[in-house]
C-alpha cells in the first residue's frame, strides 16, 4: 500500500480531522462543488472522499471514495484498511493538515498553559497555523475514539 493523499470538500471536515489524526494527508476544500474536488485531485495527485454518488464521465481516472453519511467509524476503518497514512498518528495538524513539528518547552511559553509545560508534555507545533499540540485529555479522547472505530490499539503517543 502507498501513502494515500485524499482531497474532499466541507461536507467531510470532520472526517478529513479525524483522519489527519491518523496521519493522513486530507485537503479540505471549503465550499467546493464536486468538479472542483474532482479537478484538485487529478492536478495533486489525491483520492476523492465525497459523499456524493454522482461521478461523472470525464472524471473516470480520479479514484474516488464514495462515503456513506452518518457512518464516520466505518468510513476511517474502510480507509485504514486499504490505505497507508503518510504518517504517523497524530503527527499532523488537525486544522490545516501541515505536518507537526518538536519543539521545546521554551517556545510554547505564554502559548500553552502553565500546566502543560510544568507536566514536561511532548509539544509538538504547527508552522501552517500556529497551533501547539499536546498529549492531554483531548487527545486521549481522540485516541479512544480512533482505537474504537480501527478495533486495535495505535501503539504509544509519538516522542518528539
Amino acid at each position: 500500500m502507498s501513502a494515500a493523499r485524499f482531497v474532499t470538500d466541507s461536507s467531510l471536515a470532520h472526517l478529513a480531522r479525524r483522519l489527519r489524526f491518523l496521519g493522513y494527508d486530507v485537503t479540505v476544500l471549503p465550499g467546493a462543488r464536486l468538479e472542483e474536488v474532482m479537478a484538485a485531485a487529478r492536478r495533486e495527485d489525491r483520492s476523492v472522499l465525497t459523499l456524493s454518488t454522482r461521478r461523472p464521465r470525464r472524471w473516470a481516472d480520479v479514484p474516488v471514495f464514495g462515503i456513506e453519511r452518518g457512518n464516520e467509524a466505518a468510513a476511517v476503518r474502510m480507509l485504514a484498511s486499504s490505505r497507508e497514512p503518510a504518517g504517523a498518528p497524530f503527527s499532523r495538524c488537525g486544522e490545516c493538515n501541515t505536518p507537526l513539528e518538536p519543539r521545546h518547552a521554551i517556545e510554547a511559553r505564554g502559548e500553552v498553559p502553565a500546566r502543560v509545560l510544568r507536566r514536561g508534555s511532548a509539544l509538538r507545533f504547527c508552522p501552517g497555523c500556529g497551533r501547539w499540540y499536546w498529549d492531554g485529555s483531548h487527545v486521549r479522547h481522540i485516541r479512544e475514539w480512533l482505537e474504537s472505530a480501527l478495533g486495535h490499539s495505535l501503539g504509544d503517543p509519538p516522542v518528539p
